[in-house]
């Protein structure tokens, strides 16, 4: 088992009294300003709706201050929880040749259960893609099936080189890589295509690539140069490192498909090298 710290979060303390002084000089400018181009009524009425902080562009006053007390670093606890990092390739269950690179930043919440922030890529500004819930095969296979439907496998993504953990190590990522092989994901994209100024449309249900010759070569080829990796070369090792053949897994027929982890048919079960 991989023993991982949490992430540190550094906080300061404000200024109070100075941020109050530079606010009320901003909203002076303002009113001065603002009587140019509006009467009095529509000015107060901007101020009102708006508020201070948001005539006058300031961050810390509108929710995105960064800087407060211990008691705020308390209320970002459950982000702090967010410490591990993978990446993979989601597709869309409705359309599988819809695939998106996507960062997950996990935490554990429980017994074999752990949530995941999603996101466009590992940058400061990268967008908020939207959710993944993982659990365990035992915990899966206690669902409805009506549950199930929502649930992809990562028996393939793991074997196949799609799932990668570019902080770890090898000896590291491989342990990894051997926990995640037979657990479930539920995944949502609330931002369905990253390249819209904003998220536009319904969310999408996202899948897994399950087998052969699914993928997109030009995805795959991109995150591959992103972090510098090999997917074939690491496809070998793992198969080689954990012992089973590759899944042969049809991508879903319909949003009705209930997933599997190694085979189209029959009992589903893993075939050893």
């Amino acid at each position: 088992m991989i023993s991982l710290r949490f992430g540190k979060f550094v906080v300061a303390h404000p200024r109070r009294n100075t941020h109050s002084m530079r606010e009320m000089s901003c909203l002076e400018a303002y009113l001065l300003q603002g009587t140019r181009h509006m009467n009095r009524r529509e000015l107060m009425g901007a101020i009102g709706a708006l508020g201070t902080a948001a005539m006058c562009n300031d961050t810390r006053a509108n929710g995105h201050d960064h800087h407060g007390g211990m008691k705020d670093k308390e209320m970002m606890a459950p982000l702090g929880n967010h410490h591990l990092h993978f990446c993979g390739i989601h597709c869309a269950k409705k359309d599988p040749r819809i695939q998106i690179i996507t960062q997950h930043y996990c935490g554990g919440v429980a017994d074999g259960m752990h949530q995941c922030l999603l996101y466009s890529s590992a940058a400061k500004d990268a967008k908020l893609l939207g959710v993944e819930y993982i659990v365990s095969d035992e915990v899966y296979r206690s669902l409805p099936d009506v549950e199930k439907l929502y649930w992809h496998p990562h028996t393939y993504e793991v074997l196949g080189g799609g799932l990668i953990a570019p902080g770890m190590n090898a000896g590291d990522e491989l342990a990894f890589m051997k926990g995640l092989l037979t657990t479930w994901g539920k995944t949502w994209h609330t931002w369905p295509d990253p390249t819209t100024p904003v998220p536009m449309g319904e969310p999408l249900l996202m899948w897994s690539l399950t087998g052969d010759g699914q993928e997109d070569k030009n995805v795959i080829a991109k995150r591959d140069q992103e972090f510098r990796v090999n997917s074939a070369e690491i496809r070998k090792n793992r198969i080689d490192a954990i012992g089973y053949n590759i899944p042969a897994v049809p991508a879903p027929r319909d949003i009705d498909t209930i997933g599997r982890q190694w085979t189209a048919t029959g009992e589903d079960r893993p075939t050893k090298i």
